[in-house]
């Protein structure tokens, strides 16, 4: 544990004390079908229906509101059913941004309450993309043409705890979003994961709580965490497994919701469609095994997803 005392940790030691609210929890949710196909409407509802009836949960993120027209497709469902969504923008090309933004503007104004929030970016700071400074840009201009929806940007938690990002903490942004893989640090389950992800959601969230000046001026959301189950690939110490998954789940995720924050589980369902990726360290690492669920909406073996407090999860 990092000795940094930040108002972050005072706030989280205190969290039992006085019972902070507890966290809300959402899904990443994928833009296709198991082929590779877009999903339409109608599979976004039956998506909604099997989050719902399994976590409890009522909100999902997207990362590209152009891509397989997620926006068009998902905001008439998520009215349907009563969610919200997390919108995307992706900034890295000037293609993308542009029509990311137009499908903001002709879909996300028409569905209001639908649309939770907007992040622009997902981790463009961690990748180089961008500078803080030139990245706010692109958030200022998104919000322009949204004045009266919530806008931010989603990036890795260390480029929120060592100041990349404090030109957009600086700028106003309504919500900023850590992403926390203890997994891709190669802790395992019951050996340290646990103890990292709390660590890295609490440097990142001490330090934008100091450089804002405020425990909540800035919405605060840890962007993605999640362990690939059984068929993934392992990485050093962490290995893929269902039944870690589902202690890590339980015990991390849960976890983290008792402590007051908001989490986005990665992800919702598998998505066998994915290719093999090749990862820093040059070595191939399966991305299909992620979900919470299989990729037939089926709930994976012992893996229970409506967490019952105090860091567990129940059936």
């Amino acid at each position: 544990m990092h000795t940094l005392m930040t108002i972050a940790s005072l706030a989280l030691a205190a969290a039992p004390a006085i019972a902070l609210k507890k966290g809300t929890l959402g899904f990443a949710l994928s833009t296709k079908l198991s082929d590779g196909s877009c999903k339409y409407t109608d599979d976004y509802e039956k998506d909604f229906d099997t989050i719902k009836s399994n976590t409890g949960s009522t909100i999902v993120r997207g990362y590209a509101a152009s891509d397989c027209n997620f926006a068009q497709q998902i905001l008439p469902a998520a009215k349907n059913k009563g969610f919200q969504v997390m919108l995307g923008v992706w900034p890295d090309t000037e293609e993308s941004y542009d029509a990311d933004k137009e499908a903001l503007q002709t879909c996300a104004t028409q569905h209001t309450d639908q649309v939770y929030a907007v992040t622009v970016g997902s981790e463009t700071l961690y990748r180089g993309n961008f500078t803080g400074e030139q990245l706010l840009e692109k958030i200022n201009d998104i919000k322009s043409v949204l004045p009266n929806i919530k806008v931010g940007t989603v990036d890795s938690w260390n480029k929120s705890a060592d100041g990349t990002a404090d030109p957009v903490i600086n700028g106003g942004v309504d919500l900023l979003m850590a992403n926390a893989f203890s997994y891709w640090q190669g802790k395992e389950v019951g050996d340290g994961a646990e103890y990292t992800y709390f660590d890295d959601v609490q440097q990142a969230l001490g330090h934008i709580q100091k450089v804002s000046g405020s425990l909540d001026k800035i919405e605060f959301w840890n962007g993605e965490t999640g362990w690939p189950t059984e068929g993934g690939t392992d990485y050093e110490a962490a290995t893929a497994s269902t039944d870690l998954a589902a202690t890590y789940y339980s015990q991390a995720v849960c976890g983290m919701l008792d402590w007051g924050v908001n989490v986005f589980y990665f992800e919702a369902f598998d998505e066998p469609w994915k290719p093999t990726s090749v990862g820093d360290n040059g070595a191939a690492a399966d991305e299909t095994h992620w979900g919470a669920m299989s990729a037939d909406r089926s709930m994976k073996q012992n893996f229970p997803l409506k967490c019952s407090g105090k860091g567990s999860a129940s059936s």
